[in-house]
């Protein structure tokens, strides 16, 4: 995901933080359409949404289901209701896209552990060049494959425990179900991928911004509803809209701040010529490692779930206990259960947060990288010393990007109860939604601003 990168030196000792972004919104959109090669690519980034808004209509063929009384069973299940979200209602309407891009996502964050875990494969990485990250490709795409196999069999097992007409079904309507939704996965991949190539940013994290994107509609639909119905007051979308704002104006701030340490350059002489001694930059953001933390959260809150229902529900003893746990690691719960919820999801924050960071920024790699290219921390020693300076300035920064991931994150639970607005009607506000929306955007933003200022410069 696009939330993934690493730092980068910034040039210039006053420049500016460079997350942000020096062109207006409306500026930068209208240099960008002027210049006929970003517009080309702006238009194929379009066309590719409206293929995908297209491919979430067109349903698996499954005889005797309507899709329509299916999902508002499954619309209680907060994971499945996220999924939805996250591929533009394509599971509400049993599309052949409804797995999304989870496989993807999944096996992407398993073959960048597994590729720290192991020397040999982080070596390769690092030495290999275009050969080893095709070959790094490759291994993504095979394990996408499989899961996206796995995950289709789980999907069904969970729809069957809601419809019992789908648990009747043959053999064959299972495997043909599964092939269908296996093939839409590959297929979103694949036009990612196609929007990376030809298009502007990362077509992975667009694709995610786009199902988010079309969701929406679904969600205001049923806003506007309420209020037609006298269910929501106007004083609850009052409060449902200074949420929303003042979140985006929260994770709008955290996802630009920087922690910039200061790196000094020295001098050496390169022919007849002095070169060196200048001052950049070492920049961290306060958000290192983006939504993973929340994913992974929110993917093990609610395996007790899957657990009670895989057991029998509350007709075993063992389902019940299951979904009896489940109750207390559920946010969206009311009263003492919720307060147990809360205290979960945010230790689980905590630690993938710190997990993460860990496993993408090796302190004693960027130490060494200092101290062979001459540059050190002014007041801080080469070596060992500078190793543990920013190891300190890691773990701080860290610190403070949990309690924004899990402030965010918790905003969609606590929102419906000061606004009494059913939460699964509110996933925009805060969480997973509403981080993806905003960094995708300013990531967006910031490489078509990039791409104005080279082509200026090279005028």
């Amino acid at each position: 995901m696009a939330a993934l990168g690493g730092g980068v030196f910034s040039g210039g000792s006053g420049g500016r933080n460079d997350k942000s972004l020096s062109l207006g919104l409306l500026d930068t959109i209208r240099m960008a359409w002027a210049d006929p090669d970003l517009r080309a690519r702006l238009i194929f980034i379009l066309t590719m949404f409206g293929v995908f808004a297209i491919g979430t209509h067109i349903p698996v063929p499954i005889p005797g289901i309507d899709s329509a009384s299916l999902w508002d069973k499954l619309a209680k299940n907060p994971q499945l209701d996220l999924l939805n979200t996250f591929g533009g209602n394509a599971l509400r309407r049993m599309s052949i896209l409804a797995l999304g891009l989870g496989p993807y996502i999944t096996a992407s964050i398993i073959i960048q552990v597994l590729t720290t875990a192991f020397p040999t494969w982080k070596k390769e990485l690092q030495e290999g060049g275009e050969y080893a990250r095709r070959a790094q490709n490759r291994r993504t795409r095979a394990l996408t494959l499989f899961l996206c196999i796995f995950q289709g069999l789980g999907l069904y097992a969970l729809m069957a425990n809601y419809e019992p007409t789908l648990a009747g079904q043959p053999w064959v309507v299972r495997a043909t179900t599964v092939i269908f939704w296996t093939a839409g996965a590959m297929f979103m991949l694949w036009l990612g991928e196609q929007m990376s190539e030809k298009g502007i940013g990362n077509g992975v994290s667009l694709m995610i911004f786009a199902g988010i994107i079309i969701a929406l509609p679904f969600q205001f639909s049923h806003l506007a509803q309420g209020v037609s119905e006298g269910v929501i007051s106007w004083f609850s979308i009052i409060g449902l809209l200074a949420i929303f704002f003042i979140s985006t104006y929260v994770v709008v701030l955290f996802t630009v701040a920087q922690r910039r340490i200061p790196i000094q350059h020295m001098r050496r002489q390169v022919g007849t010529k002095i070169v060196g001694g200048q001052t950049s930059y070492l920049p961290f953001s306060l958000n290192l490692v983006g939504v993973i933390p929340i994913i992974f959260a929110s993917a093990l809150i609610y395996i007790p779930a899957q657990l009670g229902m895989a057991f029998g529900g509350e007709k075993t003893p063992i389902g019940s206990f299951f979904t009896t746990l489940q109750s207390y690691l559920n946010p969206a719960e009311g009263g003492f259960k919720m307060v147990c919820g809360f205290i979960a999801y945010t230790l689980l924050i905590f630690f993938f947060t710190y997990f993460y960071t860990a496993v993408q920024y090796n302190v004693e790699d960027i130490a060494n990288n200092l101290k062979r290219g001459g540059s050190f921390i002014p007041g801080v020693r080469p070596g060992k010393q500078t190793k543990d300076f920013l190891d300190g300035v890691i773990s701080r920064v860290t610190l403070v990007g949990s309690v924004f991931l899990a402030a965010v994150a918790l905003t969609q639970y606590m929102a419906p109860k000061l606004t009494n607005i059913p939460y699964r009607w509110m996933s925009i506000v805060g969480g997973t939604t509403l981080l993806i929306v905003v960094s995708v955007a300013l990531e967006t933003l910031r490489q078509i601003e990039a791409n104005l200022l080279m082509k200026q410069y090279n005028q």
